[in-house]
């Protein structure tokens, strides 16, 4: 990471004229879990949207396994320039998207948070979004509030090749045939949870893994009556580095929801 952007988070957090409103008014902790593995291009610049919104109470939680490419070390760079706005968890292994985010969460709970936010690191999400959702969750009775690209006013990347879209737009149909979770993106990673609803659904004993952990988890809140609220987005292509999207990935996503009801049964 470029010293700029180290030294533009440390005068964000010692100097900016705002700091003592996003720190001192704040009545709730929000934390933002981003789990990361090859992703230091992506990481300081996704740290200054998110420092650039001005939420009282907000922190983001980077969640990386062991990055090749340094990853970790630029998170750990980002939270000594700014402590009170990042924080880093070092995994030793690579072994999931659900993984991480179980880690991640659970750590952002022990750490009192709530309200957690599930959001990757390619920069898909917009940031810009967020205090929509945390609106959303503050004024309605929603447990979890997904920003969706399915709803009136979301939208994907222009970039997305015809199969990609299909096979994302199948994916939630299936999801959606089987579970009947009533919910348009149900395979969306881009979320914001009520720590109530967190411990409700036990999250830390979910044991599916990559996309199908965001379904399971859609699947547990639904099960014990929480609503899922979904706000649109407009999905964007990452600028940087490559897709963790596997066959394994995939086959897991397929059999997952077969799972769910089998043992729902």
């Amino acid at each position: 990471m470029g010293a700029e952007s180290v030294e533009l988070l440390r005068r964000r957090d010692t100097q900016s004229p705002k700091k003592e409103m996003f720190m001192g008014e704040s009545s709730s902790k929000i934390i933002v879990v981003v789990p990361t593995y090859n992703e230091r291009d992506n990481l300081p610049e996704l740290a200054k949207l998110l420092a650039d919104l001005q939420l009282p109470g907000l922190q983001m939680l980077v969640v990386d396994d062991n990055s090749p490419d340094g990853t970790g070390d630029v998170a750990d760079e980002l939270a000594k320039a700014a402590p009170e706005q990042v924080g880093v968890l070092h995994r030793t292994e690579k072994d999931g998207l659900g993984r991480a985010y179980v880690a991640g969460i659970t750590r952002a709970l022990d750490e009192g948070a709530d309200i957690v936010i599930q959001m990757d690191a390619d920069l898909s999400h917009p940031a810009s979004v967020l205090p929509t959702m945390v609106e959303t969750l503050r004024t309605t009775d929603a447990g979890v509030v997904i920003g969706s690209r399915y709803v009136p006013g979301g939208s994907a990347a222009a970039e997305w090749a015809w199969h990609r879209r299909l096979l994302s737009a199948w994916a939630n149909f299936y999801v959606n045939t089987i579970l009947r979770l009533h919910v348009k993106d149900a395979t969306a990673g881009f979320k914001a949870w009520k720590a109530d609803t967190l411990r409700a659904i036990e999250v830390g004993s979910i044991q599916s893994n990559g996309y199908s952990f965001q379904v399971e988890m859609n699947h547990r809140a639904v099960r014990r009556g929480f609503r899922i609220a979904e706000v649109p987005i407009r999905f964007e292509e990452r600028t940087h580095g490559a897709s963790k999207m596997s066959l394994k990935v995939q086959l897991e996503s397929a059999l997952m929801p077969w799972k769910l009801l089998f043992r729902r049964s």
